[in-house]
């Protein structure tokens, strides 16, 4: 038996799987969901299901952050994990 469809995410360079992409932005999907799980399943359909309108626009309506930018609020993210 197979576990979860894994896709290579753009942003982290590793696998993740699409319950990763759920909470990738803290209470929001990863901004780039929508681009990297169209081709398995409708996925804006659901994500507009399952988000009011105001976290739609907090999520997909803003401009993407450079590559450098992410990398070091990963970067922070992880350190607060870790110090916890």
């Amino acid at each position: 038996m197979s576990g979860p469809l894994e896709i290579r995410c753009p942003k982290l360079g590793g696998e993740v799987t699409f319950a990763y992409c759920l909470v990738e932005g803290g209470d929001l999907p990863c901004p780039r969901t929508i681009v990297c799980w169209q081709q398995y399943f409708p996925v804006e359909t659901h994500l507009r299901a399952k988000l009011t309108q105001a976290q739609w626009d907090r999520c997909f309506s803003q401009t993407p952050k450079g590559k450098m930018v992410s990398l070091v609020e990963l970067m922070e993210a992880a350190k607060k994990r870790q110090e916890k």
